[in-house]
């Protein structure tokens, strides 16, 4: 795997990012896409060593387009400055908690876990399974390993007043007003072309694991 190349791809399309140089430099990028495929392959087949959800998932399943998509665009680039991957039981677009990985040069480089925007019964079976669990909830969050990898915590969007349903006194109203469930590890780019590389993502996928199964009991429990 020539990591290198695949960072250099990228950092040459975030300085050219139109269509007339991805259609002249189109090779460059089929290289490039194989090469982050190859990379999703090893760090799939590591972590489907500790979680069995993924069995079975393939490597087409769990990748991003480049292409930006015109709902979600922020700016005239075509293109995305990052190759990424869901590792989520059902694939990329299911709405089950994953894990995920994101190829970016300039440090920009991250793994995460958990759930970003889920759909609204989701959302409540979280934040009823939080108020209902907490403890269990906490336990996770709190988990060494877990903290060692993603010390910045849950990441993302989140209500200004509680919730529907939940009292402003509840001890664990700051929680429940979380509207995503991710925590992420940057990779600086020297890292990132380290051996171990693989290795060190697939670790931190299994100290997140706990993190993912807690979501994914919530999201799966019946109406």
């Amino acid at each position: 795997m020539d990591l290198k190349f695949l960072l250099d791809f990228l950092r040459h399309l975030a300085a050219n990012n139109h269509k007339a140089w991805m259609d002249e430099h189109r090779a460059d990028y089929h290289r490039a896409r194989a090469t982050f495929s190859a990379l999703v392959q090893s760090i799939l087949t590591e972590t489907q060593r500790f979680e069995p959800t993924l069995l079975g998932l393939t490597v087409p399943e769990t990748m991003f387009r480049i292409n930006k998509n015109d709902r979600f665009q922020q700016s005239n680039e075509p293109y995305k400055r990052r190759m990424g991957a869901s590792l989520t039981q059902g694939g990329r677009h299911a709405p089950r908690a994953g894990y995920f990985l994101a190829i970016q040069p300039g440090g920009e480089t991250w793994v995460g876990a958990g759930k970003w925007h889920p759909e609204p019964a989701a959302l409540a079976r979280v934040r009823q399974e939080i108020h209902y669990s907490s403890s269990a909830f906490h336990a996770v969050r709190e988990a060494a390993d877990f903290r060692l990898h993603f010390p910045k915590g849950l990441e993302g969007d989140r209500l200004q007043r509680p919730p529907k349903g939940y009292d402003k006194a509840d001890p664990d109203v700051e929680w429940l007003k979380l509207k995503d469930f991710v925590v992420t590890k940057p990779f600086p780019d020297k890292e990132v072309l380290r051996p171990d590389f693989v290795a060190r993502v697939a670790e931190a996928f299994r100290a997140a694991q706990p993190f993912v199964r807690f979501l994914n009991e919530a999201i799966d429990a019946p109406e």
